[in-house]
């Protein structure tokens, strides 16, 4: 199984009231970064069957604007096993559940969602070093007893990417 990880895009600041902060929604930023990777992961030609979200709306929001820059068309599935709070346990048992899908994408929170990369990269289930910044996407290759890290886009990257591509489609001015 090939898991895409997606670490919801910039929200701005954290609300100190749990329930509102579960309700914050993405800001201009992050609308930004989820435009940039959707293209970048449609570029890769990458593939997905489903797209699970954590429930709250940052991730669902940055699940579906991914998911509709790269012409998605299934229902996206909102999962706890995504939240914040979420255990590995937790995550594991998730992809119990989706394990008859070939290529899957998850989309969450910090810290627990670089932990669950970083164990499932890890050789002996300990936390490898990942850190996903706020719409990084990383693709690993989840083999039965192992798994191995193929890449992984930060948003400045793809952003530096874009910047580029976009300044090239520019058209040429001469000087005289």
């Amino acid at each position: 199984m090939i898991i895409y990880f997606l670490r919801h895009a910039s929200a701005g600041e954290r609300v100190s009231n749990p329930k509102k902060d579960e309700k914050r929604a993405l800001d201009q930023v992050g609308i930004e970064q989820c435009g940039n990777v959707g293209r970048a992961l449609n570029a890769l030609d990458t593939q997905i069957e489903v797209i699970i979200s954590s429930p709250l709306k940052r991730a669902a929001q940055t699940a579906s604007l991914v998911g509709n820059e790269m012409g998605y068309e299934g229902k996206l599935q909102l999962e706890d096993a995504l939240r914040p709070e979420a255990s590995f346990s937790d995550f594991r048992k998730l992809l119990d559940k989706y394990s008859k899908h070939e290529a899957i994408m998850v989309v969450g929170h910090n810290p627990n969602l670089s932990e669950f990369v970083g164990r499932c990269i890890s050789e002996t289930g300990c936390e490898a070093g990942i850190a996903l910044r706020k719409g990084a996407v990383a693709k690993v290759d989840m083999g039965r007893n192992s798994a191995s890290l193929h890449w992984c886009l930060t948003p400045k990257l793809v952003r530096a990417l874009y910047g580029v591509a976009a300044e090239s489609s520019r058209p040429k001015t001469s000087r005289k």
